[in-house]
């Protein structure tokens, strides 16, 4: 059911796409990488390997990820961007600003145990 919502987030989310920056194949290009990144991702993290920064991208929590895990990583994160950098064209906003509020959304909706970290860089388990 957790999969299930987190999935309806993620599409809510990547919906501003289709009204600016991208065109909508891109934006559905975008939308299913970034599904198809979630399972590896949510295993990471229940792993304790990566987390979710203060600032709405993934990071690693400890030590150093093999490169198919880093490549997961690194391409969520440019998807990341992508998004805040669309959605902040769309309100005439900043892209870091819209990430810290992402950030604020997917800190309520992580699960027990995974890391999140604060604006000080410090790592804390929810």
């Amino acid at each position: 059911m957790r999969n299930i919502v987190t999935l309806l987030c993620l599409f809510a989310f990547c919906l501003p796409f289709c009204a600016v920056g991208l065109h909508a194949q891109d934006a559905q290009a975008v939308k299913e990488s970034m599904v198809k990144r979630l399972p590896r991702i949510n295993e990471l993290k229940k792993e304790g390997l990566i987390g979710e920064t203060h600032k709405g991208y993934l990071d690693t929590v400890k030590g150093e990820l093999p490169a198919a895990d880093r490549k997961i990583v690194d391409e969520e994160n440019a998807d990341r961007k992508l998004v805040y950098e669309t959605i902040a064209k769309q309100q005439g906003s900043d892209s870091t600003l819209v990430g810290e509020r992402r950030a604020k959304a997917i800190f309520s909706q992580a699960k027990s145990g995974e890391y999140l970290q604060d604006s000080d860089g410090n790592w804390r388990q929810k």
